[in-house]
Protein backbone atom coordinates (compact mmCIF):
# COMPACT_ATOMS: atom_id res chain seq x y z
CA UNK A 1 0.00 0.00 0.00
CA UNK A 2 3.11 2.25 0.77
CA UNK A 3 4.14 1.81 -3.05
CA UNK A 4 0.93 3.18 -4.37
CA UNK A 5 0.71 5.79 -2.11
CA UNK A 6 4.43 7.08 -2.91
CA UNK A 7 3.29 6.30 -6.90
CA UNK A 8 0.32 8.46 -6.57
CA UNK A 9 2.71 10.70 -4.52
CA UNK A 10 5.06 11.00 -7.48
CA UNK A 11 2.20 11.76 -9.87
CA UNK A 12 1.01 14.26 -8.04
CA UNK A 13 4.38 16.18 -7.65
CA UNK A 14 5.01 15.77 -11.47
CA UNK A 15 1.40 17.05 -12.49
CA UNK A 16 2.63 19.97 -10.56
CA UNK A 17 5.98 20.58 -11.92
CA UNK A 18 4.14 20.11 -15.13
CA UNK A 19 1.78 22.64 -14.56
CA UNK A 20 4.20 25.16 -13.31
CA UNK A 21 6.13 24.76 -16.66
CA UNK A 22 3.72 24.87 -19.07
CA UNK A 23 2.34 27.86 -16.99
CA UNK A 24 5.97 29.17 -17.19
CA UNK A 25 5.91 29.05 -20.62
CA UNK A 26 2.57 30.08 -21.89
CA UNK A 27 1.88 33.67 -22.47
CA UNK A 28 1.18 35.25 -20.05
CA UNK A 29 1.47 36.30 -16.45
CA UNK A 30 4.11 34.62 -13.63
CA UNK A 31 2.59 34.28 -10.37
CA UNK A 32 4.52 33.39 -7.57
CA UNK A 33 2.89 30.83 -5.05
CA UNK A 34 1.50 33.45 -3.03
CA UNK A 35 0.28 35.24 -5.70
CA UNK A 36 -1.63 32.38 -6.99
CA UNK A 37 -2.44 30.88 -3.48
CA UNK A 38 -4.73 34.09 -3.16
CA UNK A 39 -5.82 34.32 -6.84
CA UNK A 40 -7.12 30.97 -6.60
CA UNK A 41 -8.62 31.49 -2.81
CA UNK A 42 -10.56 34.49 -4.28
CA UNK A 43 -11.75 32.23 -7.67
CA UNK A 44 -12.97 29.11 -6.46
CA UNK A 45 -14.73 30.51 -3.48
CA UNK A 46 -18.01 32.26 -3.48
CA UNK A 47 -17.93 34.17 -0.35
CA UNK A 48 -16.47 37.52 -0.40
CA UNK A 49 -12.30 37.77 0.45
CA UNK A 50 -11.07 40.99 2.64
CA UNK A 51 -7.37 41.26 3.15
CA UNK A 52 -8.19 40.48 6.87
CA UNK A 53 -10.13 37.23 5.83
CA UNK A 54 -7.20 35.93 3.24
CA UNK A 55 -4.84 36.53 5.76
CA UNK A 56 -6.36 34.82 8.39
CA UNK A 57 -7.26 31.54 5.72
CA UNK A 58 -3.87 31.58 4.24
CA UNK A 59 -1.92 31.88 8.00
CA UNK A 60 0.33 34.96 6.38
CA UNK A 61 0.48 38.36 7.21
CA UNK A 62 -2.19 41.36 5.44
CA UNK A 63 1.11 43.09 4.27
CA UNK A 64 2.08 39.65 2.36
CA UNK A 65 -1.34 39.23 0.87
CA UNK A 66 -1.76 43.35 0.41
CA UNK A 67 1.53 42.53 -2.02
CA UNK A 68 -0.04 39.84 -3.80
CA UNK A 69 -2.95 41.78 -4.28
CA UNK A 70 -1.10 44.43 -5.65
CA UNK A 71 0.59 42.58 -8.17
CA UNK A 72 -3.14 41.16 -9.10
CA UNK A 73 -4.09 44.20 -9.63
CA UNK A 74 -1.41 45.45 -11.74
CA UNK A 75 -2.09 42.64 -13.79
CA UNK A 76 -5.95 43.15 -13.91
CA UNK A 77 -6.80 39.50 -12.24
CA UNK A 78 -8.28 41.35 -9.14
CA UNK A 79 -9.86 44.87 -8.17
CA UNK A 80 -10.59 46.13 -4.79
CA UNK A 81 -13.65 47.71 -4.13
CA UNK A 82 -15.19 49.27 -1.01
CA UNK A 83 -17.18 47.12 1.41
CA UNK A 84 -21.14 48.77 1.24
CA UNK A 85 -21.22 47.61 4.77
CA UNK A 86 -18.10 48.59 6.11
CA UNK A 87 -16.30 51.71 4.62
CA UNK A 88 -12.82 50.82 6.51
CA UNK A 89 -12.79 47.67 4.62
CA UNK A 90 -12.20 46.60 1.05
CA UNK A 91 -13.60 43.46 -0.59
CA UNK A 92 -11.77 41.67 -3.72
CA UNK A 93 -13.38 41.40 -6.56
CA UNK A 94 -12.79 38.95 -9.83
CA UNK A 95 -12.32 40.24 -13.15
CA UNK A 96 -13.07 39.02 -16.59
CA UNK A 97 -9.25 39.14 -17.17
CA UNK A 98 -8.82 37.15 -14.15
CA UNK A 99 -11.93 34.61 -14.95
CA UNK A 100 -9.82 34.08 -18.62
CA UNK A 101 -6.54 33.54 -16.67
CA UNK A 102 -8.50 30.66 -14.50
CA UNK A 103 -10.11 29.30 -17.22
CA UNK A 104 -6.92 29.01 -19.10
CA UNK A 105 -5.02 27.32 -15.52
CA UNK A 106 -8.03 24.80 -15.36
CA UNK A 107 -6.87 24.19 -19.05
CA UNK A 108 -3.08 23.34 -18.29
CA UNK A 109 -3.92 21.57 -15.35
CA UNK A 110 -6.71 19.12 -17.21
CA UNK A 111 -3.45 18.69 -19.91
CA UNK A 112 -1.07 17.59 -17.11
CA UNK A 113 -3.18 15.31 -15.30
CA UNK A 114 -4.45 13.40 -18.16
CA UNK A 115 -4.13 10.01 -17.61
CA UNK A 116 -1.09 8.40 -18.40
CA UNK A 117 1.03 5.15 -17.72
CA UNK A 118 2.17 5.14 -14.19
CA UNK A 119 5.53 4.59 -13.56
CA UNK A 120 7.07 1.39 -14.09
CA UNK A 121 7.33 -0.22 -10.36
CA UNK A 122 10.86 -0.52 -9.75
CA UNK A 123 12.01 -3.62 -7.35
CA UNK A 124 14.57 -2.85 -4.71
CA UNK A 125 17.88 -4.05 -4.73
CA UNK A 126 17.89 -6.43 -2.19
CA UNK A 127 14.51 -8.41 -4.27
CA UNK A 128 16.27 -7.80 -7.58
CA UNK A 129 19.06 -9.74 -6.17
CA UNK A 130 16.85 -12.46 -4.95
CA UNK A 131 14.72 -12.87 -8.20
CA UNK A 132 18.28 -13.19 -10.21
CA UNK A 133 19.42 -15.53 -7.09
CA UNK A 134 16.29 -17.67 -7.49
CA UNK A 135 16.66 -18.03 -11.42
CA UNK A 136 20.20 -19.39 -11.23
CA UNK A 137 18.84 -21.96 -8.61
CA UNK A 138 15.79 -23.15 -10.23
Amino acid sequence: MAKTSQAQTDQMINSLRETIVAMVRRDGPDLSARQLAVFLTCYLSEDAHTVRGLAAELNVSKPAITRALDRLKDLDLARRTPDPMDRRSVLIKRTLKGNAYLRDLCTIVTETTQEKAPPPVRKAPRARRAAETLRRVG
